[in-house]
Order: structure tokens, then sequence, then C-alpha cells
């Protein structure tokens, strides 16, 4: 399943502590560093306390670009949802008509979120496998959008992309393990359901069952085996919890980018960088803006836009691919980004043809190992 793309929304508590069998991938000096900034941050905001630094010079794409050319930021964060994925062909959430959960009248559920929830999947898995197969990862190419991020990592700029998404696609354009935080998870591997079992799979052991119309069951214990996404009733990854302690303290530009910024606790992650941190929103229309009364009350941290008081959050209304391409353009990168997308998506397709001539290989030679019928007398 591709992901379409940001998977259900994990209510998940954001305090939820992380159990010792994950360890972040940073020392442990690092960890309480990053714990003392977080708590820092966190009287600052919500207590008032400390003075807010504007560091962009103006609140445009151009103030933007123009910070990250001052050489001044070098740990840049991006928070990723759907909306980079739908000009591949990979349906957000909630847009209305297109929308994947405006389109799921087909597998007959009581609602459209049930076909991520994880009690009902253990009682009716075939609605999640028949989307699976629409949407398996392998069949649609990275968007501009994931391959600035990765023009990002070149240039040594980004410290890591925390994605919604399922559908692989920031691994597939060049995003490794250490750049990449799948908070809703992964179709990368699955597990067996039983807390008994937990035999792993790979993705090619999934897609094979998959494809072939079977519903996937454990080979230890026939047990229903999962894709490692996260459904609505399940924690998020442990990795998530640790790398988020580090990461956003640190971070000196936070880039959103096509999610709607309604679930938790991925949302709240805007509010773990520092006070002066510019945040900037790519997408199709203005999200994650702050609730009025919290602000009274002095909580909150969501974006402010528009108010006479705002200093450092920058809104850029447009698809995630157009946003790329204009800031890029600001950078200087436009033409080396234009060349990435055009180099890898001949590459992709090369090797899809070269797998696809490889297939067709083998039904031949499969073909002519098989005896001849006899011929009747």
């Amino acid at each position: 399943m591709s992901d379409a793309s940001e998977i259900p929304k994990k209510t998940e508590e954001e305090e939820l502590t992380p159990g010792p069998q994950e360890q972040s991938d940073d020392s442990s000096e690092e960890e309480a560093a990053g714990e003392m900034d977080f708590l820092r941050n966190l009287f600052s905001s919500t207590l008032g306390l400390g003075s807010a630094e504007k560091v962009l010079d103006e609140l445009t794409l151009e103030g933007v670009a123009q910070y990250i050319k001052s050489g001044k930021c070098k740990n840049i964060l991006c928070m990723v949802g759907a909306g980079i994925s739908t000009s591949a062909g990979i349906p957000d959430f909630r847009s209305p008509g297109t929308g994947l959960y405006s389109n799921l009248q087909k597998y007959n559920l009581p609602y459209p979120e049930a076909i991520f929830q994880i009690d009902y999947f253990k009682k009716h898995p075939e609605p999640f496998f028949a989307l699976a197969r629409e949407l398996y990862p392998g069949q649609f190419k990275p968007t501009v959008c994931h391959y600035f991020m990765k023009l990002l990592k070149d240039k040594g700029l980004l410290r890591r992309c925390y994605s919604q998404n399922i559908d692989t696609l920031e691994r597939v354009a060049g995003l490794e393990g250490d750049d990449l935080i799948e908070a809703h998870g992964t179709f990368y591997t699955s597990h067996c359901v039983s807390f008994c079992c937990r035999k792993e799979y790979n993705l090619d052991w999934m897609k094979e069952k998959i494809f072939s119309d079977e519903i996937p069951k454990c080979d230890k214990c026939d047990s229903l085996v999962k894709p490692d996404i996260v459904f609505f009733g399940e924690n998020l990854p442990v990795r998530f919890f640790t790398s988020m302690k580090m990461d956003f303290p640190r971070c000196d530009l936070l880039i959103i980018m096509g999610t709607s910024l309604q679930v938790q606790p991925f949302a709240g992650l805007i509010g773990r960088v520092s006070k002066s941190c510019p945040r900037l929103l790519i997408n199709m229309e203005k999200s994650g803006q702050a609730d009025p009364l919290l602000g009274l009350l002095g909580f909150g941290g969501g974006m402010d836009f528009d108010s006479d008081k705002a200093y450092r959050d920058v809104a850029h209304v447009s698809t995630c691919d157009d946003g790329c391409l204009a800031l890029a353009d600001l950078l200087g990168w436009k033409a080396e980004l234009e060349e990435l997308v055009k180099k890898e998506h001949a590459r992709i397709d090369s090797q899809d043809k070269s797998s696809q001539s490889k297939g067709a290989a083998a039904e031949q030679s499969t073909a002519s190992a098989a005896p001849e019928p006899k011929k009747e007398e």
C-alpha cells in the first residue's frame, strides 16, 4: 500500500515514555542535553519567559531563502504528510471528493476510518488488503518535494525528516534510515499480530501475498500478518519519541509540507522547536494555526501567520511541488533539483523495464521447458 499517505491518525499520548528496547541514535549525553533544551523551551513558551528572537528579515518564502543562504541554518527538520505524495498519484485522506476517505464505499465499512482500526482489521482484514493492492509501494515515483528533501540532505542541511506517510517514497528518493522517522510506520516490514509470536516478514513476502489475493497468515502460528504501519489503537514507533526530544530543540528551521496538522502527537511537534525557530508551511491551505483560547492562556505553540504578533511563521499556499520549486529557485538550486528529478525518474523507469523483461523471459523459459502435449492418434 503506497500510503494513501499519512496513515491514520494515531492519538497516542505525546508523553508516552519509550521503552528500553530501542535507544536513540545519539549519545546519552546528547539526549540529556536535548531534554534540558526541551524543558527550557517548554517553560519559556508556557510561562512567557525569555525573549523570542526574530531571525527572518521578512515573513515570506524569500525571507526563508535568505536565512538558509546566510549559513546560520544548519539543522533543518521536515515534517511531511500525504500532500507531498498526491502528485505521484497517491490520494490524501481528507480532500472532499478525491481523498481516500471519500472513496471507500466499495468496501462496505461501518465508517471510513475503520479500515485502519486494529480491532476492525483483526475481524475483517479483507478491506485493508484490497486497498493495499491498489496503493502498494513500488507503483509510484517520488515527487519534486521528496527530491527537494534529498537535496537538503546532500547539502548537509537536513537533520531529519518526520513523515506521516507509509508509501516509502522518502526511502525511494534517497533518505535512509537515520534521515527518516516514519511516525506512522511503514510497509517496509510486517509482523504477525499475535503477541506470542510476532514473527517478522519482509516487503517481498507481503507483496507476494497481497497480489496473489491471499490474506497474509503467519507461517509459524497462522495468525494474521500486518504491515508495520500504525493503525488507530496502536502505539507510535518508540524511535519517534526518543528522536523528537533531541531533534526539535536543536532545530533552526522547521519546514512543514502537505499535512493538515490535525493528528496528535505528530501535529504537536511544531510546538517543540525553540520560540525563535522559523517555521515554513508549504500546503494547499493554512494549517496548524494557534487556537485563540489556548493562546490567551499562554499555551499552544500553533502557527501564527497573520496577526500583528507574527514574527517567525511563513505560509506558502501552493502544491508542495510548486512550493519546493519556488524555494529551490530562490536558493539557486532549481536547475539542480529538476535535473535530480529527471535523472532519478529515468533510473526508476529503467529498473521497471528491466524487471518486466526479466519476468517475461522467465515466463518464456518456463513455457519452453514444459513438455509438449501428445497429439491424439
